[in-house]
């Protein structure tokens, strides 16, 4: 079913929300901006992106269903299922700062087989299919194997669910202690994007969604890195953290979150 026609469409449609999302910089007046939740935002802009990427994904498969942040479209279960950013990094998006992104996954049976993650003011697509790597822009990608002395670090802070703060903060200081840096862009999607692609070596964030990083971390599987929860376990997707990175880190990195979240549940 995934061929290279197949992702290539994919990867069009996701550049045509891309040309929207650009399209509307600067734009998008105060009065336009809806508060979901606590600094969870929402414009126009979402809305109509995802609009897009629903019709020409359902359009390409008939018989899927979508899990979706803006909830445009019904939210089902099924074999085929998308599971979709409009617009990860919304913030920097209203506020001009430009990381930002349009994720979309496939998911078959419970299985993430597809991502693609476009950089919108790059306009780099990254994506990757279950077993047959990674690419950007249709060169091979890999992660980069240096040892956390070595390591760039992304994470994302905390910007609703306060409870774990202490926690995220004792693990940051460790990070900045042991690594070469740590950087906070502001998107998980492009986080999990430039993980695979060597620019950063690992990424640590907890309280995401599954659309954050159903793209990413598959292409970052295939790009020869590992992804995980905090507790070193399997439940990424839904479990509302996430450690990503390459091997060569990965035990250091278990290391550190290990010592502060251990007894910390999501």
């Amino acid at each position: 079913m995934i061929d290279k026609v197949f992702v290539e469409q994919v990867v069009a449609i996701c550049r045509e929300a891309g040309v929207f999302i650009r399209s509307a910089r600067g734009q998008v007046l105060e009065t336009d901006i809806i508060e979901k939740d606590h600094n969870s935002l929402v414009s126009y802009v979402d809305t109509g992106s995802e609009k897009i990427l629903v019709e020409k994904l359902k359009a390409l498969l008939p018989d899927s269903t979508f899990l979706t942040e803006e909830k445009t479209e019904e939210q089902a279960a099924g074999n085929l299922r998308w599971i979709i950013d409009p617009l990860d990094g919304t913030t920097n998006f209203l506020h001009q700062i430009p990381v930002f992104a349009v994720s979309v996954a496939l998911e078959l049976s419970r299985e993430i087989v597809l991502g693609v993650v476009l950089e919108v003011n790059r306009d780099e697509a990254f994506y990757a299919v279950k077993g047959q790597g990674a690419y950007l822009d249709g060169s091979v990608i890999q992660v980069k194997n240096a040892p956390l002395s070595q390591a760039l670090i992304a994470t994302g802070f905390p910007y609703y669910d306060y409870t774990k703060t202490e926690q995220y903060l004792q693990a940051l200081g460790a990070f900045m202690q042991q690594s070469r840096g740590v950087r906070r862009l502001g998107a998980a999607a492009v986080d999990l994007a430039y993980v695979a692609c060597g620019r950063f070596d690992g990424f640590f964030e907890y309280s995401l969604a599954p659309w954050d990083v159903a793209a990413g971390a598959l292409i970052v599987q295939e790009a020869g890195g590992f992804v995980e929860d905090f507790h070193a376990g399997q439940d990424w997707l839904f479990g509302r953290s996430i450690v990503a990175g390459s091997m060569a880190i990965r035990t250091d990195m278990r290391g550190v979150i290990a010592t502060h979240f251990n007894s910390v549940t999501f």
